[in-house]
């Protein structure tokens, strides 16, 4: 064992407080649903920085069953990389296809929560519905931005808590967002209805718009 690799646990609080405080600059919570988000995402990043740095649980539980299997599954710090583990990436973890993509998702997930404040925070100062920029897209793309950092994070670095906190965590988001919409459909009425009837919850599936321009071309 690569005991230099971990028992770091300076660098797991390091680590976990770096992305906590970079999140809540983005997302600026304030409510306590808001709270509740950045606690979900907290923990998991709690249980992904505790085994990146200070206890390889992971590797240790799944070594001893697959080790035979998949001889780069050790518990060093390059062994963590499971998904690299299980294809037999040789080269450097970090220039990877899975770490590559986790960059994508997780600079895209801390985008998107940026993004979607600004329009967020002019529709609350003005008393008006948020429908512009991302909110265009998909109603929640704050919650999005949540997932799409989680899912970056398991790209790079999976681990049994944070694959099951994973699908906990989406549950816990969607139950926030119905309680979200019930408070702003009460508030806004035919506007939301209006609203969240052309634009899906958490996927976009057409372009902002497009049943505008799909009427005009109907139309006499």
């Amino acid at each position: 064992m690569d005991d230099a690799a971990y028992g770091l646990w300076p660098l797991v609080i390091l680590n976990t407080a770096l992305f906590v405080v970079f999140a809540a600059s983005f997302f600026h919570p304030r409510s306590k649903r808001d709270w509740r988000v950045m606690g979900g995402y907290t923990a998991f990043l709690v249980a992904l920085f505790t085994e990146m740095y200070g206890t390889p649980l992971t590797i240790y539980l799944l070594g001893s069953w697959l080790g035979s299997r998949f001889p780069l599954l050790r518990s060093t710090h390059s062994g963590g990389h499971l998904w690299n583990d299980l294809i037999g990436w040789r080269w450097d973890p970090h220039l990877s296809p899975f770490h590559l993509a986790s960059y994508v998702a997780i600079g895209g997930g801390f985008w998107l929560i940026a993004a979607a404040w600004r329009p967020l925070h002019e529709a609350a100062r003005t008393g008006r519905l948020a429908t512009t920029g991302p909110y265009a897209w998909v109603r929640h793309p704050q919650y999005d931005g949540f997932v799409l950092v989680m899912i970056g994070f398991l790209l790079q670095w999976p681990t049994i808590p944070t694959l099951i906190m994973f699908p906990i965590l989406l549950w816990v988001y969607a139950r926030l967002a119905r309680r979200e919409e019930a408070e702003v459909a009460a508030v806004f009425g035919v506007e939301w209805d209006n609203y969240a009837a052309r634009t899906p919850a958490f996927i976009p599936h057409r372009a902002p718009g497009s049943d505008r321009i799909t009427q005009h071309h109907r139309g006499p």
